[in-house]
């Protein structure tokens, strides 16, 4: 058995109508790690997922989910892994108990072993079990979503985008949830448009771009792809011309005395570029540096894709 939790080689779909959306992508995902895949929209990230959830047919390629071939071995891939779509699904009618109820049903789980109960518990939703489902509120929905794709314990969870219109109390919570999935083991590939998130959250980040990869790095290594890095300088008078110095990226002024610099780190330091700025006659006041972060590398990327 593979080591790896999902496997694609060459992956590839074609909608009709002459739409690319995968075009031959090649992603391995590591057990046990908080994966990231992020992407512009239309970048094929739900079309890879569907097709993992058995909910698109591929044009071309193989994936495996835990080992298990989705082509040949179909059943068993599909219970390796519980997938959070961006759409709420589940009948409005059914209470939150009776919807996970169900779906453990459907695959198979004992009644004795459902745990519908203890994942309510874990997604603060114990109260709301006997509601219809249909008065939750938008983050109460999106958590039941979480728990539904739980009933089963699989060791592969995917969320796409699952802390889209939640608030920031509801985010911490459910994090703090999949952290301690983590922990036990679960391997977690996430898909979101908070790159903070991402960056706080992952060991390990994919950039999808136009149906490709066009980067799959550890976080850290990913973030120290950023050359170019921002020193804002407070001066001792008002900025009247812009100091002009080959070791400045770009400069723009900030109030009336507050210059910000663009540099790149691997050329120019920051104590070259306030040498600069004396040199036009300016005292130095205040300095503040930002480092670069993991929104500074995704735009340059997709901008260069």
């Amino acid at each position: 058995m593979s080591d790896a939790a999902i496997e694609i080689e060459g992956l590839s779909k074609t909608y009709e109508g002459g739409k690319q959306a995968l075009d031959n992508v090649d992603l391995t995902v590591p057990r046990g790690q908080i994966f990231g895949l992020l992407g512009p929209n239309g970048a094929g990230k739900s079309t890879l997922i569907n097709i993992l959830a058995g909910l698109v047919n591929k044009t071309g390629g193989r994936a495996s989910i835990w080992g298990f071939d989705i082509d040949r071995h179909p059943r068993n891939a599909k219970v390796s892994i519980g997938i959070v779509n961006q759409e709420i699904t589940f009948d409005p009618f059914f209470t939150p108990f009776e919807t996970l109820e169900i779906q453990a049903g459907l695959f198979g789980v004992p009644k004795r072993e459902r745990r519908s109960m203890e994942l309510l518990r874990a997604m603060h939703l114990e109260d709301k079990a006997q509601a219809y489902s249909r008065t939750l509120s938008g983050g109460m929905k999106r958590r039941l979503m979480v728990a539904k794709a739980m009933v089963h314990a699989p060791p592969v969870l995917v969320l796409d985008e699952p802390t889209a219109g939640v608030d920031i109390e509801l985010r911490q919570q459910l994090w703090e949830y999949v952290r301690g999935l983590h922990a036990r083991g679960v391997t977690v590939v996430l898909t979101t448009h908070y790159l903070e998130e991402a960056e706080e959250l992952c060991d390990r980040i994919a950039i999808i771009h136009h149906g490709r990869i066009i980067a799959n790095e550890p976080t850290r290594d990913l973030v120290n792809m950023a050359q170019e890095k921002l020193v804002e300088v407070t001066v001792d008078r008002d900025v009247t011309a812009l100091p002009e110095n080959r070791c400045f990226q770009q400069i723009e002024l900030k109030g009336d005395r507050i210059l910000a610099v663009s540099y790149n780190k691997t050329q120019v330091n920051a104590g070259e570029v306030l040498a600069a700025i004396q040199q036009d006659g300016f005292g130095i006041v205040d300095v503040s540096t930002r480092e670069p972060d993991l929104e500074d590398v995704f735009l340059n990327l997709t901008r260069a894709a």
